[in-house]
C-alpha cells in the first residue's frame, strides 16, 4: 500500500478516536437540550450574537432549565426567576460550587474567595466578610470615605467647567479608591501614574473577558489555550496587577504592627502566622494574592461601569435625571453632602438605581456555579461537579416582573403610591451563598456618588438623546456600555 494512503488512513483513525474521546459521556440525568456534535459540543446553535442570545433561542425549544454542551463540557441553563431562585435560594448548600471561567482560570485557580471551593471558600468568605464589615462594611466609616471620595469627584468634575468628556476611568478611580481604602488602607490620587495603570489593565481585561473571542475561548479552550489570543493578554495584565499586589503586600508585612492592623491585608497576615502550625490552614501567600485581586477587581468594575452606564441613561432620557434632582433638591438641598439616611425619603431616586442596575445586566450570565453533591433539581440527576450557569439577564428581564423588560423605565421598582417596591427578580448580585460579597458596599455608593453628582451638576451631551446608543459595546461574560463624552455643567 502507497505511504500516503497508510499515512491518510492513519489520519483517519487518528481522528476517529479523537471524536470517540471527545464525545460527552452521559452521567446522571441532565436537562434536555440540542444534541451535541463529538469535540465541538452545541456549536452549531451558537451565534455570533454571543452566549446570551444563543442561550434565549435554546430556551425557547427546552424550558427553563437545559443543558448546553460549551466543547465538550455539559453545562446547566437555569433560566428565568423561579428556576433560579430554586436552585440558589432553596438549594443553596448544593449549587454552591464556583465553576470556572477559561480566560482568567491560570490566574485564579482554585484559589482567593471568589474562585475557590469546599472548606477554603467557607474560610476565606467567612474571614472577608468579617475584615470587609470591621474595615468599613456595615459601619458609618464606608460612608465617610464614599462622602470624601465624592466631594473630590466633584471638585474634579468642576475643574472641567462643563467641557465634555469621556467618565470612565474617574468612575473606575471613585469606586477602587473605596476598595483599595479597605483592602490597602489608602487611596490614590486620580492621577496616580500606578493606579492609573492597574484601573486601565482593570477596563481592559473586563473588556476582553466580555469580548466574543473570549466566548468562543471558552468553548475550546482545552485546544486555544496553546495559541495566541485574548486569553493570553489578559493573564498578562491579571499578572501585572498581582505583582503589585504582591509588592504591597511585602510593604505590608515590613511594617506590620500586631496591635494596630490597618487594612485587609494587614489583618490576613496576622491570621497566617496564628494558623501556622495548623496542617489544613488555608491562609497561605496565594489564597492572600488571589483574594485581594478578586476583591480589588470586583469592587471596581462592577460599581464603575454600573455608573457609566447609568449616566448614559441619564443623557438618553433626561426626564429621569431632572425628576432625581427634583427630590434631591426636596429631600438634602444644595448645602450638604447626601447621607444613607436620606435613601428612606427618596423612592424616585432608589428606583432609578435599582432600574439602572436591572437595565445594564452587567453580569448576564452570571458567574458560574456547581453542584457540590449528586444533586436532584426539577426532576433531573445533576452529577456532582456539572456546572451550571445562573442566566441572571432572564431574572432581570422577566416579563412576569417587569411590565416593559426591553425598556428603562423607574416605575418598575415604583408602586401605585409612588413607594418604592421590591422585585423578586432583581439579582444584580446574584443570590445564595454565592451572593456578591461586596452587595452592601456597592448599593452605598451608587446612592451616595449618583446623588452627589446631580446634586451639584445638570448633564449635557454632545449628541442628540435619540441618537445616544445603549446597546453594549462588548456583551459575553460582563456587558460593556459604548464609550462616550458627557458634560457636567455647574448647578
Amino acid at each position: 500500500m502507497e505511504p500516503s494512503v497508510l499515512l491518510l488512513l492513519a489520519l483517519l483513525v487518528g481522528f476517529v478516536l479523537l471524536l470517540v474521546r471527545g464525545y460527552p459521556k452521559a452521567r446522571g440525568h441532565l436537562p434536555p437540550g440540542p444534541r451535541p456534535l463529538p469535540l465541538l459540543g452545541n456549536l452549531l446553535q451558537m451565534d455570533r450574537g454571543g452566549f446570551l442570545n444563543s442561550f434565549k433561542r435554546i430556551r425557547e425549544k427546552y424550558g427553563a432549565v437545559f443543558t448546553v454542551h460549551l466543547g465538550t463540557r455539559p453545562v446547566v441553563m437555569l433560566y428565568g426567576t423561579e428556576a433560579i431562585r430554586e436552585a440558589l435560594v432553596d438549594q443553596a448548600e448544593a449549587f454552591s460550587g464556583r465553576g470556572t471561567i477559561a480566560d482568567v482560570e491560570p490566574i485564579f485557580r482554585d484559589y482567593g474567595v471568589i474562585f475557590s471551593n469546599g472548606e477554603r471558600w467557607k474560610v476565606l468568605r467567612r474571614f472577608s466578610l468579617a475584615t470587609m464589615r470591621d474595615f468599613g462594611m456595615g459601619k458609618r466609616s464606608v460612608e465617610e470615605r464614599i462622602q470624601e471620595e465624592a466631594r473630590c469627584l466633584v471638585e474634579e468634575f468642576r475643574k472641567s467647567q462643563g467641557a465634555p468628556l469621556d467618565p470612565t476611568f474617574l468612575f473606575q478611580c471613585i469606586t477602587a479608591n473605596i476598595i483599595c481604602s479597605i483592602v490597602f488602607g489608602e487611596r490614590f490620587d486620580y492621577k496616580d501614574r500606578q493606579f492609573l495603570r492597574l484601573l486601565y489593565l482593570f477596563y481592559q481585561s473586563f473588556s476582553l473577558i466580555s469580548s466574543f473571542s473570549s466566548q468562543v475561548f471558552e468553548l475550546f479552550s482545552g485546544f486555544l489555550k496553546y495559541f495566541p489570543g485574548t486569553h493570553r493578554q489578559i493573564s498578562r495584565n491579571l499578572q501585572e496587577i498581582l505583582d503589585y499586589i504582591g509588592q504591597s503586600v511585602e510593604k505590608h508585612r515590613a511594617t506590620l504592627d500586631p496591635s494596630n492592623p490597618r487594612d485587609f491585608i494587614d489583618t490576613y497576615l496576622l491570621r497566617m502566622e496564628k494558623e501556622k502550625s495548623n496542617q489544613h490552614m488555608e491562609f497561605d501567600h496565594q489564597n492572600l494574592l488571589i483574594s485581594v485581586l478578586s476583591l480589588f477587581f470586583a469592587g471596581t468594575e462592577t460599581s464603575s461601569t454600573t455608573l457609566r452606564y447609568g449616566f448614559l441613561l441619564m443623557l438618553k432620557y433626561p426626564h429621569v435625571a431632572e425628576k432625581v434632582q427634583k427630590e434631591i433638591d426636596q429631600v438634602i438641598g444644595s448645602h450638604r453632602l447626601p447621607t444613607l439616611e436620606d435613601r428612606t425619603k427618596m423612592p424616585y431616586t432608589d428606583a432609578v438605581i435599582y432600574e439602572i442596575q436591572r437595565f445594564s445586566d452587567l453580569v448576564p450570565i452570571g458567574v458560574p456555579h456547581k453542584v457540590t453533591k449528586d444533586t436532584l433539581f426539577r426532576g433531573y440527576l445533576l452529577p456532582k461537579n456539572t456546572e451550571v450557569y445562573p442566566i441572571l439577564s432572564s431574572a432581570l428581564h422577566d416579563p412576569q416582573y417587569f411590565e416593559q423588560p426591553d425598556t428603562f423605565n423607574p416605575d418598575h421598582f415604583l408602586d401605585a403610591n409612588g413607594a418604592l417596591k421590591k422585585s423578586e427578580a432583581f439579582m444584580p448580585f446574584s443570590l445564595g451563598k454565592r451572593i456578591c460579597l461586596g452587595e452592601g458596599i456597592a448599593r452605598n455608593e451608587l446612592f451616595l456618588f449618583f446623588t452627589a453628582i446631580l446634586q451639584n451638576f445638570s448633564l449635557s451631551s454632545p449628541m442628540a438623546a435619540k441618537d445616544i446608543d445603549l446597546s453594549p459595546k462588548e456583551s459575553g461574560f460582563g456587558k460593556v456600555p459604548q464609550t462616550y463624552q458627557i458634560c457636567f455643567l455647574a448647578r
